[in-house]
Formats: C-alpha cells, structure tokens, sequence
C-alpha cells in the first residue's frame, strides 16, 4: 500500500506584491515519502537556490539515517553496536539522546529498538513474522539496553540482535533541519513537509497557516482544520503503511511490548516547537491507548494532541478546544 500525506494542506492564497510571490516545490522519494517546501520570496533566483538547499539536506538525512541504505550511518551502528562501542557523529548522538528521552517520557511506548522485531515486516509485499520469530525477536526490544557515552560521543548495544531504525523520529528531524537552513539564509515565511511532518516559519501575512487532518478512512475528507503560526505538527495514522489479512490491519507502528501492531487509535496528531519533538511524540498513543496519551501530552510543556480513536472519537488535550467541524 502506498504511503500517503497524514496531513492535507489547505492554505488560502492571498494577495501579494507583484515583485514578491510564494515558490512551491514537491519531491517524492526522499525518505520514502512526499516532501513539500513552500516559502514567500521577493526574488524568485534566491527563493529556488533555498528550496534547492531544503531538498538537498534532506536527501543528505535519509543517507545518513535510512536503514535501508546499508552504508548509513544508522546500518553500520546497527552492524556493530553489539559488539562493542561505536563512535557516531553529532547529529546522531543528539538524535539518539532525543529518542532516549521520549522513550523515558512515554513510559516506553516509543523506542527505536522496535527495529529489533520491525525489520521482520515487509507491508508493501505483505509479510509478517510468526508469533515464533516475534518471540525470538522480541528481547532486543528495550531502549534501556541503548548506552550512549557522551565524553566519547559513542553507542553501544548491550544486548545481541538489538537494531535500531528512526523512522519514527527522522523525518521530523529532517524537516527541522531543512527549517534551520531556512532560517540561516534569511526566511521568514515558509513551511517544510515530510509526509507526515510538517513545520511552520511566522504566518501567511496576517493569516495563519491552516493545516487539515484527515480522517482516518477517507483521505480527501478532514475531521479538523488547525490555524497555525510558528509550529510543528505531525499525524501518524494506520493508514500509511499497512495492509489488511482475514480482518486485521497490520500497519507500520510497532508496538514495543508486543513487537505486533498497536492497534488502540486510528491517529495521532500532536503540535509543538519543533518537528523531531512532534514526530517522536505521535506513535506514544497507538500504544498506550487514547486516554493514557493524552494524560502524558497533558503534562508536556508545549504539546498539544488530537487522537482519534477507533470508535471515531476524537479527544484533545487540554490546551486545545474542539475545532469547527468542516462542512
């Protein structure tokens, strides 16, 4: 099954200058997924060398990270952490700390050792693994067992057949960075979207930026509209990568306890500072259920959810009212 946008942008278009005007451009592929750059520009030469700039740090990321790339930094930590202490850059240092700290935050309910039991999975070709090879599987799946050295900037596994993968945290991370390089070369009004994950640099000139969530089973149709200024947001669902067998869904996010998928919500959507933080935030509540999650988003400075769950409900946290139905 092909993966689609969790997030369908509706953005008014305004009135503008003629020597200025908003440059979009759309690449498909990168990371697996749609990336979406759009920002406002008095000069159309400079507005594209930006964009150029976006995408190219993003296909750097993906490089750098993907699992699927076995000259990635990730595939070699994952060929050798087990075996002894290995020395990783910066960028992947905080990264991991980052994931570590979510881990802690969601009682466990995310961890990127999911990896351990996840690479048995093939959604696109339709494979599972038994309950025999999840059980095998299964006791490298702990964050706990994740040991990073910060005086040596190293990591190591301490246990065997532990992997790690960061699909639930890199693309938000890409979309930071593509915003950070935004911000270096002088922009100050753009959006960086990675399927799922999207961030937000100032307003649309007196407006918000206005981001749909689609429903969970009818991908043209939203359930809420959100004004946004100056933020992250991202929606996970079990409708991006999944496939259906005798009445089950099996679908992307693993849950970490039982390496099968968490199947408590339909989807996830938080908002918050950054990208990264949104991103690894979305998985915790097909894990822990609707109401466990929004407890922990509750408690969180800054973060703010919308879950809906498998009955149809959506529920909020506190910093946030029910938005206007669409009509």
């Amino acid at each position: 099954m092909k993966s689609v946008p969790a997030l369908a942008l509706l953005l008014g278009f305004l009135a503008s200058p003629a020597h200025a005007e908003w440059l979009e451009r759309i690449e498909d592929g990168i990371m697996g997924t749609r990336i979406v750059v759009e920002l406002w520009t008095a000069d159309r030469d400079k507005g594209n060398a930006d964009i150029d700039a976006v995408i190219a740090e993003m296909r750097r990321v993906d490089q750098d990270m993907s699992t699927y790339k076995p000259t990635s930094e990730v595939s070699k930590v994952n060929a050798e952490a087990a075996k002894g202490p290995v020395k990783i850059s910066d960028e992947l240092f905080d990264l991991l700390t980052q994931a570590l700290e979510y881990s802690r935050l969601t009682e466990g309910a995310f961890d990127i050792t999911y990896a351990s039991v996840g690479y048995l999975y093939d959604f696109r070709n339709h494979v599972k693994p038994d309950d025999g090879a999840i059980a095998r599987a299964l006791p490298g799946v702990d964050y706990r067992h994740v040991v990073l050295d910060a005086r040596a900037r190293t990591v190591r596994f301490m246990r065997d057949g532990m992997r790690i993968d960061l699909g639930g945290i890199g693309k938000g991370h890409a979309v930071d960075r593509g915003i950070h390089i935004l911000q270096e070369r002088g922009v100050s009004h753009a959006l960086v979207t990675a399927g799922g994950d999207s961030r937000i640099i100032g307003d649309r000139f007196g407006n918000p930026w206005v981001v749909g969530i689609r429903h969970p089973d009818r991908r043209n149709e939203v359930i809420a509209r959100i004004p946004l200024e100056d933020a992250a947001i991202s929606t996970s669902g079990d409708y991006e990568r999944y496939f259906d067998e005798n009445g089950v869904r099996y679908h992307h996010i693993i849950d970490p306890h039982t390496g099968k998928s968490a199947s408590k919500v339909r989807s996830a959507t938080i908002i918050g500072p950054t990208a990264t933080r949104t991103d690894g935030l979305s998985k915790t509540a097909f894990v822990l259920g609707a109401e466990k999650a929004i407890e922990i988003y509750n408690r969180l400075e800054g973060i703010d959810a919308i879950v809906v769950k498998p009955d149809g409900q959506v529920l909020y946290t506190k910093g946030l009212e029910a938005p206007a139905t669409p009509h």
